[in-house]
């Protein structure tokens, strides 16, 4: 039997009610540009953001001649434009490589503050309202930190970044979630660094880097343990790997997906409509979330372009999805920039974008007030006004 989207009664009263189309209303094009201007103004949230990969190009320039790090340029709009190209080779592993100079940048306390507390400002120039930034602990150490330390050094900087924004009148509320390497032995002792700081800021636990090989089923006492502490955990999954690892991730009880997009894989169609298959069934029916970020994903070869990215077909087919800008250095982007694309190349609506900030409001790893919170009194007002209307209860 088939299988499709679940209509939504809102939508379809919006569409219901416009006006038929007069030869003096706007063109396609002009509701486009229309949309795509009204973005930097409507309040977003964001739920994968690399700090590694976030860093601004002077910044890097700076912090690599403090370090005494060699990098192919050290004039900053050149350095930007060769991360985004360095980036773009079309596979995960070649556009891993380029974090070796933001890393390398990122081992004293001062440096993880400063990127910290510029990451912050950036996104909340962004418009965004509520942020979720990801790091690896293990990653920061060759300058002598402990974990412990990388994790109040970041903190720091996003207590620095979050007070200055207010002043500037731009309120942002960041945490932070700690990410194992894959590839290397310290789950276990990232997600008890993870559990021990839940109290200052650090809101779930999460698995980065290669996928292919390095299956989160590899090490089950550590999911174990943070289900034991009641601790949220997202982890990467359908990027570079199948629908294999989003199997796999949500066997040892991943509550968000980083990525997901070849979840699209377990999707068919026939003359009757969509099918989904097992997989795709659970992660939609239990509302498991799609960090989705479709300039990473098309620069790693894990979607052709922004108009065929399957995150369009995915929201139209009910999945929880969110949209994210990954790694902002890599891929010069900012989350108003992927709305924008996706307004202009996908075809996406003001509906489009409220239904992906509430949706990623609503799977922020947050409390279940504090999100309602967030849906109410911030998202939901400003989409209304948007439309020229009434927020509707």
């Amino acid at each position: 039997m088939s299988d499709e989207a679940a209509q939504d009664p809102e939508q379809d009263a919006d569409q219901e009610t416009q006006p038929e189309a007069r030869q003096d209303a706007p063109s396609g094009d002009d509701r486009t540009a229309a949309l795509v201007a009204q973005i930097p103004s409507l309040p977003k949230v964001l739920l994968h953001d690399h700090l590694d990969g976030g860093l601004r190009p002077a910044t890097v320039v700076e912090l690599a001649a403090e370090a005494g790090h060699e990098l192919p340029t050290t004039d900053p709009d050149e350095l930007g434009r060769w991360f985004v190209e360095a980036a773009s080779a079309g596979s995960l592993e070649r556009y891993l490589e380029t974090f070796a100079h933001t890393v390398a940048v990122m081992q004293t306390a001062d440096a993880l503050r400063r990127v910290a507390r510029e990451a912050v400002l950036d996104l909340a120039a962004d418009g965004v309202v509520y942020a979720e930034v990801r790091y690896a602990p293990e990653q920061h150490l060759e300058g002598g930190l402990s974990l412990q330390e990388v994790v109040d050094a970041v903190r720091a900087g996003i207590d620095e970044g979050t007070a200055q924004a207010r002043e500037e009148g731009r309120p942002i509320r960041v945490q932070a979630l700690l990410c194992a390497m894959r590839h290397l032995d310290r789950w276990q002792e990232v997600a008890e660094l993870a559990v021990a700081n839940r109290d200052e800021g650090v809101v779930g636990f999460d698995l980065a880097g290669p996928e292919d090989g390095f299956p989160a089923s590899a090490h089950p006492e550590v999911f174990a343990a943070l289900r034991a502490a009641h601790f949220p955990v997202t982890l990467h999954a359908g990027e570079a790997a199948g629908v294999a690892s989003v199997s796999d991730a949500v066997a040892e009880g991943a509550l968000r997906l980083g990525h997901g997009v070849r979840l699209a894989e377990d999707v068919g169609a026939d003359d009757l409509g969509d099918r989904l298959g097992t997989v795709a069934h659970w992660v939609r029916d239990q509302r498991l979330a799609l960090e989705v970020c479709p300039s990473s994903n098309v620069q790693t070869g894990a979607a052709p372009s922004i108009a065929e990215h399957p995150v369009t077909r995915l929201r139209r087919l009910g999945f929880a999805v969110t949209v994210n800008t990954d790694n902002r250095l890599q891929s010069g982007t900012s989350l108003g920039r992927e709305l924008a694309l996706l307004v202009e190349q996908a075809g996406w609506t003001l509906h489009d974008l409220e239904d992906v900030a509430v949706t990623a409001a609503a799977q922020a790893f947050l409390h279940h007030d504090e999100r309602a919170a967030l849906i109410d009194s911030v998202i939901r007002p400003a989409y209304a006004a948007a439309r020229g209307g009434r927020h509707r209860a």
